[in-house]
């Protein structure tokens, strides 16, 4: 409750685009709440006599090559792809939090060892690492979803082990090492829970990244499988009908757009809230 009465929160409300993307993602984790409520159709039932026909009053946004609802497609997609973001960013955390306090807590030949393997991880484009991890795990959506997590893990190595660094001089950090202090106990109660703010930061603008990966290897079959209405794999199936019925990847692909739009709107307007140098 204390953070709605904050400077931050006053802040970011008056940040009008943040708020604009907050209301996208409100509006995309009700639809993904109530997705079989709200569906007018069945996402998997084909009807062969209805094949990519355009919008209509029965099929708001047409029907795909199997004469499937789209629009219920597309809502049954939100739940799955929200899923995606936020267990991917839930693995870089998991992983990046620990190993970036430790290395910057430390520093030495740990540190140097660590951030040597994050700039070789860093060295790849994301979506060609995310590519080659789910290449020697197998196509899927779990291991799509691991290989985006892994992809965003030396992101936060580098966000947590900078953070860390600036505050473990400090005169707190100090008293606790004099009072005989364990190292776990100062990094994890002490250290940590002031670079909170960046990293929330960082995850929300993570999120819109990681459904955006998810969705490329979607579309280059790698991620979700048929028939699943994951939206980069929807996009797949269009794609050979763009031509005759290009209402099959136009939509799914607004919905990435909007969905990853919303994401960066309301995670930038979270950084300028939460930055202490707009109090002076």
């Amino acid at each position: 409750m204390g953070f709605f009465r904050s400077k931050a929160f006053r802040r970011l409300r008056r940040n009008r685009l943040a708020m604009a993307g907050l209301i996208v993602l409100v509006v995309l984790f009700t639809i993904a709440l109530l997705a079989p409520y709200i569906a007018p159709h069945d996402p998997f039932e084909a009807d062969f006599f209805r094949t990519l026909e355009g919008p209509s009053s029965e099929h708001w946004l047409g029907t795909d090559d199997l004469g499937r609802d789209l629009l219920s497609r597309i809502i049954h997609g939100t739940r799955i792809s929200l899923n995606i973001g936020f267990i991917s960013v839930a693995i870089g955390l998991v992983v990046g939090l620990p190993v970036g306090a430790i290395s910057g807590y430390y520093g030495g030949k740990l540190d140097l060892v660590v951030q040597r393997l994050v700039d070789i991880m860093m060295a790849f484009p994301g979506i060609l690492l995310a590519i080659v991890i789910v290449s020697v795990m197998g196509v899927g959506l779990v291991n799509a979803m691991i290989a985006v997590g892994v992809v965003s893990i030396p992101t936060y190595i580098r966000l947590v082990r900078g953070s860390v660094m600036s505050v473990k001089n400090k005169e707190y950090i100090e008293a606790a090492r004099a009072l005989g202090v364990s190292d776990k106990r100062i990094i994890f109660r002490h250290v940590v829970p002031q670079c909170l703010a960046p990293i929330i930061v960082q995850s929300s603008l993570q999120v819109g990244s990681a459904i955006l990966w998810a969705a490329g290897l979607g579309f280059l079959g790698l991620g979700a499988q048929a028939p699943m209405p994951e939206w980069g794999a929807i996009l797949s199936q269009g794609r050979g009908y763009i031509r005759t019925a290009h209402h099959i990847t136009t939509f799914p692909g607004l919905a990435i757009m909007i969905t990853v739009l919303g994401f960066n709107l309301f995670g930038d307007g979270l950084r300028d809230a939460l930055d202490p140098k707009m109090d002076n």
